[in-house]
Formats: structure tokens, sequence, C-alpha cells
């Protein structure tokens, strides 16, 4: 036992000590990085209001750091006090009037509070700052939309498609863009999405429905057109007594695109993995985290869990098919280490829940034909 008033002897100092003691003196950010740091996992466990509180006190360290006020106008935002946080975009705006993220995110708030054309206006700054910014164009095309400007917003829509792929299977089922859904252009779009899908190795009206959220009648035409452009051939396969439909692309459109064929949660292999071998890795993982939540062993947990983030593991399949359900199991790894089996017994239920949703929803997938 250490005496109290005792000189701690040199020799015992540790150095993660010393190491923590220089950088705080060389490091003059050290402080404000120290609360970024703390404010952004507040963010993480949704405790927004104590997010804004410390980062207001790093922002007494460094009032222009434009990474601190990014992440509180975005706190304030999720909040929905929009007033704030358009005066926290606009102070970023003054320190750097070319700052793409600032411009479409001042748009963000402007359509949550449905001010459409104000909202286009920032998000044309952005596009202007940044011509390859692809989610930018994503929304100018989504105000475009709301504004009833419909060739406009199928041009910005195609640009960003042009910078991101996935952003067309994401318009697929954006509301926002109700207004240019029965528009040719769009069509033309659902095709691109349709043939990115078999490409990626959906063979069927149902696995074609369900990766790319377009409805079967939709899916239905835009087999036809792809088949009458001679991108694409229908072929059947033996299910049982029955045969089914499926669809494949021609031998030399799937050597100019390179056919890729992914399991049934969306993982790229050189050989397509059966449905069964898929639903089998991720229903072990889920009834072995299901054993850890109801043991209440934390360890357990924490190492069955990485079997649901890591993209090494199956955080791909989760990130394409369960996103939120992925956060969320980020966000309970980063709890478990900070609070234990305390924090098990708080959320037990609710973590039972999700991993019994997610099991209900790959059981049923199990049942579709995927190739």
């Amino acid at each position: 036992m250490r005496k109290p008033f005792q000189r701690k002897p040199k020799e015992k100092k540790s150095k993660n000590s010393e190491k923590k003691e220089i950088t705080s003196l060389v490091d003059a950010d050290y402080n404000r990085k120290k609360l970024f740091k703390k404010g952004v996992n507040l963010m993480a466990d949704e405790r927004l209001e104590d997010a804004v509180e410390v980062f207001e006190q790093a922002l007494r360290i460094d009032p222009d750091n434009i990474e601190t006020l990014m992440k509180l106008g975005y706190a304030r935002f999720h909040l929905d006090d929009h007033s704030e946080s358009l005066k926290v975009y606009d102070r970023i705006l003054d320190i750097d009037v070319t700052n793409p993220e600032a411009w479409n995110l001042k748009g963000l708030v402007h359509y949550e509070q449905k001010k459409y054309a104000k909202a286009l206006d920032a998000v044309e700054k952005a596009v202007e700052s940044d011509p390859i910014y692809g989610m930018a164009w994503y929304n100018r095309g989504c105000y475009q939309s709301l504004l009833n400007q419909v060739p406009e917003a199928l041009d910005s829509l195609k640009r960003s498609i042009e910078i991101d792929v996935k952003n067309a299977r994401k318009s697929m089922r954006d509301r926002d863009f109700l207004n240019v859904r029965t528009e040719e252009g769009f069509k033309r779009i659902e095709e691109v999405v349709v043939l990115e899908s078999i490409r990626q190795g959906y063979h069927t009206i149902g696995a074609i429905v369900w990766t790319t959220y377009i409805d079967s009648i939709d899916v239905e035409k835009a087999l036809r057109k792809l088949m009458n452009k001679g991108l694409i051939v229908q072929n059947e396969k033996r299910d049982g007594l029955h045969r089914i439909p499926v669809w494949d692309l021609t031998p030399d459109v799937a050597k100019k695109m390179g056919e890729e064929k992914k399991g049934l949660f969306g993982i790229t292999t050189k050989k397509l993995p059966t449905p069964v071998k898929n639903l089998k890795s991720l229903s072990e993982a889920i009834q072995i985290a299901r054993e850890a939540i109801e043991e209440e062993d934390v360890d357990k947990a924490l190492d069955i869990f990485d079997e649901f983030i890591e993209t090494s593991k199956s955080g791909n399949q989760m990130i394409e098919n369960f996103f939120d359900q992925h956060r969320e199991i980020r966000l309970w790894k980063i709890r478990l280490k900070d609070r234990g089996v305390d924090y098990i017994i708080d959320h037990k239920e609710k973590m039972l829940d999700l991993f019994d949703n997610i099991e209900s929803t790959v059981t049923k997938k199990l049942r579709e034909e995927v190739v």
C-alpha cells in the first residue's frame, strides 16, 4: 500500500503516463482532440445533447476548427435544432466558403424544413465546389424532383450514378423521386440496376426484386427491354417438378462487364457459395450471439460480435442487408467494453429481439432462389 504524501519513485513511472505527459505538452491541440473524440463517442451512443456540450467545450479551445464545427452542426441537426445547425454551417462557410460538405449539409437542413428551393440553392454550391461529390449530386436530383424539375432531376441522378453506381439502387426506393419514376429516363436507370443485379449473380425475379427494391412488374418490364436490346437471355432452371425462368447476361455482355457471382448476402466470391452455406454461417453466429447474451458472457459476446462487424467476416453482408442492425451491434461492442455485464443486463431483451429479427429475415431469404 502506498503511503500518503509519499513521493512516487521515478523508476516506477509507467511508459504510458510518460507518453501521455509528453503528448499533452507537445501537442497544443491535445485537449481539443480528446474532447472531439469524446463527443463522437457520445453521438455514437445517441447522447446528442451531451455531444453538443462537449463539442462546444472543444470549440472554446479552437473556435475555428472545421472538424469540430461539422460534428456540432450535425448533432444539432439530429436534435431538430435547425436554426442553430444552420448557424454552425454558416460559420464554417465564413471560414471556407468552398467547403462542399457544409453546403450539402446546409441543404439537408433546408430539406428537413421542406424549403426545397433553398435546399437546391445550397447543394448547387456543393457541386460547384466539388464536381465529383456524388452524394451532393444525388441530393440535387432529389430537390429538383420535389420542385418538379423533372429533366434536371434525371440529369443530376444520372451524374450521381456515374460517380457512384450504388446511387442507382438507392434511388429505386427513394420517395423523393416519385415525380420522375414514370419518365423514360428513370426507366432506363431501372434497367441499369436490373442488369447490374444479374451481373452480380441474381438471376430470378424474386432475387432481383429483393436486391434492387424494384417491384416485380417493373422488373419484368426491365427484363423484356434488356432482352430486346440483346443484353440478356432467358433460360430455365429445374426446381423439383417445375421449371422456373432465369436470366443471364449474353456471353458478349458478360465478357465486357466482367460477370461477378455473389452469395446469398452479397459477398463477391470466385466460386458462388450455396445459399445453405451462407445461411448456416450467419445462423450459427446468431445462435452463438444469443447464447452469449443469455449467459451474460461479455467476452463471448465481444468475440462473436466481430462476426457481424468485421468486413473480413460477415460485415459486408450485414452492411448490405441489415445496415441499421450492423450499426447497432457496433455500438453494443463499444458499450460492452465500457460497462461490461451491466450493459448486457440492461439491454438483454433489445439485443435478443434484434438477433431474432435478423434470423427471421435470413430464414425467409433462404427459401428464395438466388442463382
